[in-house]
């Protein structure tokens, strides 16, 4: 119920030491600084291995971004399994696996495998020890030119970057005639046909049979 004139004020809590309980964030670039020193500390950790894990190429959810691709929680066992690549010896060589994640096209299938035999052929795996490597792990010579991907050095500092399998939302646009374009049916004419040929089989047979029972009437 609103209150109207010159009334007694309700009894609100108008008392509270909001001093004390507003949060403010004037921590914000020492945050920024800790972050980027933790960053260097793991790549200086993890070196000569990536920085980050390899990551599948996913599109964005809803109608509304899914124009968009971006990287996803990891690969799918069908996606491991078509690249050939064990599903238990992908993450101890940098390969993210989501074991829920489902292949619901093709298209994003056959792309994320070309990515994996990518990564294959660039990967430079390192022996346990060195005076006696195992079979699959990389030559000496290989082990002493690899290079540690996402860290680049400049001016004496060090930038993280993520170079190695970027991924890309330009858009390209390919002009030229129409002519050159191989010609396509339409598909919402294709649908309409479809749902008419199912809604129709009935009637048509009907008038089939009822066209062959006249002719067979006019022979006799």
């Amino acid at each position: 119920m609103a209150i109207k004139h010159n009334q007694q004020i309700p009894h609100n809590h108008f008392r509270k030491d909001w001093q004390r309980r507003v949060r403010v964030h004037f921590d914000q670039p020492g945050r920024k600084q800790r972050r980027r020193n933790a960053r260097h500390e793991k790549a200086a950790k993890v070196a000569p291995r990536p920085v980050d894990r390899l990551r599948p190429v996913v599109r964005c959810p809803t109608l509304k971004y899914n124009r968009r691709v971006r990287a996803g929680r990891g690969f799918s066992l069908a996606e491991l399994k078509e690249a050939g690549i064990p599903r238990k010896l992908a993450p101890t060589v940098g390969i993210a696996v989501d074991p829920r994640r489902q292949n619901l096209s093709e298209e994003s299938l056959k792309a994320n495998v070309q990515r994996l035999k990518e990564y294959k052929e660039r990967l430079v795996l390192f022996p346990r020890k060195i005076k006696s490597p195992k079979q699959g792990d990389a030559p000496k010579d290989e082990v002493d030119a690899a290079k540690q991907i996402g860290e680049d050095l400049y001016d004496g500092k060090v930038k993280l970057s993520n170079k190695a399998f970027p991924i890309s939302n330009k858009v390209t646009v390919q002009e030229g005639k129409v002519s050159d374009y191989p010609s396509t049916e339409n598909a919402y004419r294709t649908l309409r046909v479809a749902r008419s040929d199912a809604r129709l089989v009935g009637k048509r047979e009907k008038r089939a049979k009822a066209k062959e029972d006249e002719e067979a009437a006019k022979k006799k």
